[in-house]
């Protein structure tokens, strides 16, 4: 017997194997007996996702009467989801040790422990954009320094560990590569992009430089990390094929690194002025037009491949899985990206972008919260996976 992959929701259709389907009555007898058990690192994509929909409606380049407001609600959805989360993540930690080390020894697993720190630094950040309007500017001040602080300790930890464990513990080859391996990668350069709000508020000369040429570090340890590792899943797909009909949605994971890398530079241009003097201040303003037109143009390639394959997908019969939230985060940076190179460009096609992808993203939002709602309701998604006969055809991880 082989262990199904654990990060999907539901059977892939793809699989030779003939899985024992548990009834709805059986799952909702193991979720409530046992909810917290098979909660994993996973379950932070939601709030990453949802915390997007917030600070990238915030910057869309018009005045919609009621965007704001509804930004706000948003992030405070977030924010409550964040701590219910860490609530229940705690409980995993108290009660189900040996699941959560498993978790961490589990290649599959293993790298959704940059959601942690993503999402603490998602909602953080957020709390300055658009949270504010409600809770005030110092106490979000305050929330972002400790989400900040948080997220980018256990997003550089991640960046090293996972990796380490990748080579030391875990026993991956080439053919299992997928973008779920970039995960922990791109969790310092979402740290580089939030970064920059924070400068204005700390005491002007070296604090404010520290921080920004920090975050400017952690721009450039992401990107070449992405880099070595892009091609790996590049070549996995042309040389392997298709990706299981539940994994198809993580191809959406590489738009992360990229939209993010475009908002980082965005963001290091608005804050390098009188921070850092010259002539460094004037390189970081021709950072988002010189770095950030090629990356979204290739953003846009890869999102026309991606959802290619993702309609191949659906077609095949691909059903949802909590890979779904894939299509939320990597999402949004792309049109915070797009918002600011509508600012340092002037042109009204990056405008016209970024509420286009916006709207894509509010649509694969609502559709992934509506299924995940769904799914806890009824306990499916909160059962252990299922397990599945070994074959030599790819086979799904996690079915619920």
């Amino acid at each position: 017997m082989a262990t199904a992959h654990p990060l999907t929701a539901t059977t892939d259709n793809t699989s030779h194997a003939s899985p024992s389907r548990p009834t709805r009555a059986n799952a909702q007898a193991e979720a409530k007996s046992s909810p917290f058990r098979h909660l994993g690192p996973n379950w932070y994509a939601p709030v990453m996702g949802t915390a997007i929909v917030a600070t990238a409606g915030a910057g869309l380049p018009f005045d919609v009467p009621g965007l704001r407001t509804f930004c706000t609600a948003v992030w405070a959805l977030a924010l409550a989801m964040l701590i219910a989360l860490l609530a229940a993540r705690a409980v995993h930690w108290t009660h189900h040790r040996d699941q959560a080390r498993a978790h961490l020894l589990d290649p599959s697993m293993a790298p959704f422990y940059g959601c942690l720190s993503m999402a603490l630094l998602a909602v953080g950040g957020g709390a300055l954009v658009v949270g504010r309007d409600w809770i005030g500017t110092q106490p979000a001040v305050a929330l972002d320094v400790v989400l900040f602080s948080t997220g980018t300790l256990i997003g550089l930890a991640a960046a090293v560990a996972v990796p380490y464990l990748m080579v030391v513990r875990h026993r991956v080859d080439p053919s299992q590569a997928t973008p779920v391996w970039l995960l922990p990668l791109v969790a310092p350069m979402v740290s580089a992009a939030l970064g920059p709000l924070l400068v204005p508020h700390l005491p002007a000369g070296q604090p404010r430089e520290t921080l920004l040429l920090a975050c400017f570090a952690m721009f450039g340890l992401s990107l070449l990390a992405t880099l070595v590792m892009l091609p790996m899943i590049f070549a996995r797909l042309v040389t392997g094929g298709p990706l299981p009909l539940a994994l198809t949605p993580t191809l959406f994971l590489v738009l992360g690194p990229l939209g993010q890398s475009t908002t980082a530079v965005d963001k290091f241009a608005v804050a390098a002025p009188g921070v850092v003097p010259a002539p460094y201040d004037r390189g970081f303003a021709i950072l988002p037009v010189l770095y950030g037109v090629p990356v979204m143009g290739f953003a846009l390639l890869w999102l026309t491949l991606a959802a290619a394959l993702v309609l191949r997908a659906r077609r095949r019969g691909m059903v949802f899985g909590m890979t779904w939230w894939a299509f939320t985060f990597p999402v949004g940076t792309c049109v915070t990206g797009a918002e600011g190179l509508a600012r340092h460009t002037g042109l009204v096609v990056y405008d016209g972008l970024a509420v286009a992808l916006y709207a894509l993203l509010l649509a694969a939002w609502a559709v992934a919260a509506v299924h995940t709602a769904r799914g806890l309701v009824s306990g499916r998604l909160l059962a252990a996976p299922r397990r599945v006969l070994a074959v030599p055809a790819p086979t799904t991880g996690r079915t619920t």
